[in-house]
């Protein structure tokens, strides 16, 4: 199982960070790795709603399908997917800290079916590229949230 924690203290209030952080319809133009976001499900963004997200990941083009599993303005919130053979989580957390906020964000990767759980150790090999592509949207959205854009 793969397991990542990123940390990143962001100069802006909880509340402020956590809207920008799940402002499905923006993210596209906020996180420069993203390419599109295509909304599946109506309605306020909340536990079950769904996307479909095309990124370019190690200069190739990928598109997932997400979904918000937990959902607690402004404290956090929780996407999941399934993809290649396994399940993707990745948590939020939004922590005041002074007039900013610490955001924490915990992405873990479950192999599923046979093949995946066989192919884990290269996966592991491919987790300090995914760091610095995780950093690169926390950074994104850090710049967004500090009015820098």
């Amino acid at each position: 199982m793969g397991h990542l924690v990123l940390t990143k203290t962001i100069a802006a209030a909880p509340e402020s960070v956590f809207e920008i952080f799940a402002d499905l319809d923006r993210a596209a133009e906020r996180v420069s790795s993203i390419e599109k976001i295509e909304l599946l499900t109506e309605g306020a963004v909340g536990v079950g709603t769904r996307w479909r997200e095309t990124r370019f990941i190690f200069k190739k083009e990928a598109v997932e399908e997400l979904e918000i599993t937990a959902f607690e303005p402004p404290h956090g919130y929780e996407v999941g997917c399934e993809s290649c053979g396994c399940r993707y989580t990745r948590a939020f957390r939004f922590t005041p800290v002074g007039a900013g906020t610490e955001v924490t964000m915990e992405m873990n990767t479950k192999p599923i079916t046979f093949f995946a759980k066989l192919m884990m150790p290269l996966g592991a090999l491919m987790m300090g590229s995914m760091k610095k592509c995780l950093e690169r949207d926390l950074d994104d959205l850090k710049t967004v949230a500090e009015g820098k854009s």
